[in-house]
């Protein structure tokens, strides 16, 4: 699976989920300063599922249609340790009955749920 972690994915989890196979790019070091909506069109230029602490996705995808094709896993956390986010997404996405395409999917410390776009 390829990822794309947002500006405020902790770099210890990019490094992380790196470390345990999967193809991340990170916004922060490799696209700094890209507007969401840009960050979306590079997710889906290269067919990546965006990570994001930033509620606002859930916004730019039902309100101005936004589509990230891969869709997007927005962490709802308020307390984690710098490596916790990559951890949870490395759970979540070696579930073999995951499949994040055309969802936003919200993660909280009791629970997951998704929502299809």
């Amino acid at each position: 699976m390829k990822l794309l972690a947002n500006e405020n994915f902790p770099f210890s989890s990019t490094k992380f989920l790196r470390d345990k196979g999967y193809d991340v790019i990170a916004i922060g070091t490799d696209f700094m300063g890209y507007t969401d909506p840009a960050v979306i069109a590079v997710a889906n230029s290269q067919d990546r599922t965006i990570l994001t602490f930033d509620a606002d996705y859930g916004e730019l995808i039902f309100k101005h249609g936004l589509r990230p094709v891969k869709g997007v896993i927005y962490l709802r956390l308020h307390e984690f340790s710098p490596i916790e986010p990559g951890e949870i997404i490395h759970q979540i996405i070696s579930t073999p009955d995951f499949v994040p395409d055309h969802t936003l999917t919200v993660v909280e410390k009791d629970g997951i749920r998704q929502r299809k776009y």
